[in-house]
């Protein structure tokens, strides 16, 4: 982990309409659109606005198509297996509907997984009696000890496998790659919540043998919000079902879930100029940039706070996130974070995420092509004192 912050890239600040007076520090959480791909999807709403029908008439789904093979090559996806959804959440809920998983049978979570996703399988333990299986996997953990972790809870009765390919809730990166051939072995499903992978890591579909994955591109790739790609393997495709039956239905996977009536396609048709970024910086250079400031910003709030930045959590570099514990006290519980993060919003003008896992708040930190070290200086001048009632 360097001390030194990265130089940044030339006029990429100018490109964002963020408020100047805050210092953004959650990119994983919401992304954060240029605004070259903002004017991109104005002149696609104001095309539609124009004329509703010949939009929509006048090959809009060869324009989905095309874009959706955009999104595929840059991820390393398989475009014939690929489809366009509004976000990872919904992606996870297709899988789902797909595996149909009924009373006695077990879906397996790692206990770093997104609280949206748990709600799912949540809801599958209450509607349909599956029983949730979590598998706990430690902070920093090895690539054989995570598999070991996840393999440990997978039995006769399970009929899926959730993980993420990098974690929200802790920044951790997961082995997917070698638990997709663990489980392939065991003749288990594996769905890879791959949110945060689009954009951040390099073609994180490519030699990816999972059942599912999804991925938003809204987040690290620069589209708008509503845009994520899901790649189903060969055999799931004629077991999809869509959550919504609409015109489309005869023409199953992938344009029984794309074709939903009034759904704005604009995030989806607007997913190239988002990619078009890449091209302007390239790629290495945008992760490289990032990586190399989320690890400064990691170390000199870490050193605010008293922390061994040695001894912090490293996701390893290719991951612009970083995680920090939080001082015993700082907060109590999931509201008691949340109060913190408006607190640090309100008093500091920062904006990192605040987590609670294991019960321990963190706070997460994320590094863009936007940011400056001044941001995260501005934090770790100020958390200390906030924490401390000053």
């Amino acid at each position: 982990m360097t001390g030194v912050p990265p130089a940044p890239l030339d006029g990429a600040r100018e490109l964002f309409a963020l408020d100047p007076a805050v210092a953004h520090l959650n990119h994983g959480s919401f992304g954060a659109v240029p605004v070259p791909v903002r004017e991109a999807r104005q002149r696609l709403i104001d095309e539609h606005d124009a004329n509703p029908t010949r939009f929509v008439t006048a090959g809009l789904w060869d324009r989905v198509a095309r874009a959706r093979d955009a999104a595929a090559a840059f991820c390393g996806a398989d475009p014939a297996g690929s489809a366009f959804v509004a976000n990872a959440t919904t992606g996870t809920s297709l899988a789902l509907a797909a595996v149909a998983a009924g009373a006695g049978d077990e879906i397996v979570v790692t206990d770093h997984g997104y609280h949206a996703v748990e709600l799912a399988v949540d809801d599958l333990h209450r509607r349909r009696g599956v029983r949730v299986v979590t598998a706990a996997v430690e902070l920093g953990a090895s690539e054989a000890d995570t598999v070991t972790a996840v393999l440990d809870r997978v039995g006769p009765r399970t009929r899926l496998v959730i993980v993420d390919q990098v974690s929200s809730a802790t920044a951790q990166r997961h082995p997917v790659h070698a638990l997709a051939t663990a489980l392939r072995e065991r003749g288990v499903p594996l769905l890879v919540d791959g949110a945060h992978a689009p954009g951040m890591l390099d073609r994180p579909v490519a030699g990816l043998e999972a059942d599912f994955w999804v991925g938003n591109m809204h987040k690290w790739a620069f589209a708008p919000p509503g845009a994520a790609l899901l790649q189903v393997a060969p055999h799931w495709r004629d077991r999809m079902v869509p959550l919504v039956v609409s015109h489309s239905q005869p023409d199953g996977f992938p344009l029984f879930l794309e074709q939903q009536g009034t759904l704005d396609h604009s995030p989806w048709l607007a997913v190239p100029a988002g990619l078009d970024m890449f091209g302007r910086f390239g790629f290495e250079a945008i992760q490289r940039h990032n990586v190399a400031l989320a690890a400064y910003g990691q170390r000199i709030i870490g050193q605010s706070l008293g922390l061994d930045p040695d001894a912090l959590p490293d996701p390893g570099p290719e991951v612009p996130m970083r995680l920090l514990p939080l001082p015993a006290g700082a907060a109590r519980d999931v509201t008691d974070t949340a109060r913190l993060r408006t607190r640090i919003s309100v008093e500091l003008g920062v904006e990192p995420n605040v987590m609670w896992w294991r019960d321990q708040a963190f706070i997460r930190i994320s590094a863009q092509i936007y940011n400056h070290p001044a941001d995260y200086d501005r934090l770790a001048e100020n958390l200390p004192r906030l924490l401390h009632g000053g």
